[in-house]
């Protein structure tokens, strides 16, 4: 039997609510910028970025940034 993997990104309805600062985080996300840019940008460090983005992932239930970035467009983030 063989199990078809499908690439879903959850629906603005399946979403756990983001603060503020993590649409921010996730605004800033993108296959390119690096986390010490988005800290460097947003006067942060480099883990305080990292802790959001991880709990960005978590609450759109995604496990890759091109996901959350997709995420990201969906919502007319970027």
């Amino acid at each position: 039997m063989t199990m078809e993997l499908q690439h879903t990104v959850p629906t603005q309805h399946t979403v756990e609510p983001l603060t503020r600062r993590e649409r921010v985080i996730l605004s800033n996300l993108d296959e390119t910028t690096t986390l010490e840019e988005i800290a460097s940008k947003l006067f942060v460090t480099r883990n305080t970025v990292k802790s959001q983005v991880r709990s960005v992932y978590r609450k759109l239930g995604v496990n890759t940034r091109a996901d959350a970035v997709a995420c990201a467009r969906e919502f007319g983030l970027r």
